[in-house]
Order: structure tokens, then sequence, then C-alpha cells
């Protein structure tokens, strides 16, 4: 064995696989104290949100808002029903106000919270708002019920409006085919 190969086993063993080792290392132990994080699809704005940041009655409410934003992008985003929300959709009123409650004002209402609870989590759950009689807590679960009630709402009128539909298509293929 030559100089220089035995040169280059000892780097590889010394330095290249301890130096790799502790990398691994780092990255594993990283990975397993990281904090567990919450992801909702229908609402990408609201990022990765640590599990431990928000209690459990408002990741309950978050999990409803996105299941129920969901399937609205889907009714009302998805107009010539191939599947797909592309540039070959017709834009309506509804999916826009969907859309904006999605992206813009949950997102903005958990954040404040958020902010409230990072300065002192007891006091965002315990401490009334001056003037207004609610906790920081409180007030973001009133945000998230409008926001809920505002889509069964949305829910009840889509259902109501393709049974209408579906009455109709009976009513005139019954006319249509008794003559």
């Amino acid at each position: 064995m030559t100089q220089l190969t035995a040169m280059m086993i000892m780097f590889v063993m010394y330095g290249v696989l301890p130096a790799a080792g502790l990398y691994l290392g780092y990255r594993g132990v990283k990975k397993l104290t990281a904090p567990k994080m919450l992801e909702y699809k229908a609402m990408p704005q609201l990022g990765y949100i640590p599990e431990k940041s928000l209690p459990d009655d408002v990741k309950l409410m978050l999990d409803r808002l996105s299941e129920k934003g969901e399937k609205l992008k889907m009714i009302y985003g998805d107009t010539n029903n191939d599947g797909v929300i592309d540039d070959k959709d017709a834009v309506t009123e509804t999916y826009i106000m969907i859309k904006n409650l999605m992206d813009k004002h949950i997102p903005e209402a958990v954040a404040d919270y958020r902010r409230l609870h990072d300065l002192d989590g007891e006091k965002a759950d315990n401490t009334k708002i001056k003037h207004s009689g609610v906790t920081g807590k409180e007030a973001l679960l009133e945000v998230l019920n409008t926001v809920n009630t505002q889509f069964d709402d949305l829910l009840d009128a889509s259902y109501h409006q393709d049974g209408q539909k579906l009455l109709a298509t009976n009513r005139y293929l019954q006319e249509r085919f008794e003559q």
C-alpha cells in the first residue's frame, strides 16, 4: 500500500466518517426534538403552527374550517366540473369570499391570537380584553364560529340548489316522456 493510499484511508476513517456521523446525529436529534407542527391544507397562509401554541378547541375548529373550506372551494370554484380549479373556471363572488376568508381573515385572526398568547399564554386565555368582556381565546373562537356558521349556510345553500336542479330535471323528464 502506498503512502498516498494510506493517507486517503486515514482521511476517510478519521475525518469524513466522524464528521458525517456528527452531522447525521445532529440532524436526527434536531428532528426528534422539533415540536409537532399543525398544517392546514386549505389554509396555507397559516404556515406551520406549533401544536402547543393553540388550545385544543381552536385546533378542532380550524380542522373543521379547513375541511369545510376545501369542500366549498371545490363547489364554488370548479364551475366547469372538471375536478380542478384553474383558469377555465368562472370566478364567482362566493368563491372570492371563501378564498378571502381562508387566505386572509382566518390566518390574521390566528396570528393575532398567537401574538397575544406569545406575550403571556395565561393572560390571553383568562384576562378579559378591555371594553369587550371576552378573553383573547374567546374572541378568536367567536371569529372562527362566525366563519363556521357562514360555511354551514353556504353548504346548505349548495345542497338545496343542487336538489332543486334534480327536481327540475325530474319534472322535465316526466313531462317529456309522458306525452
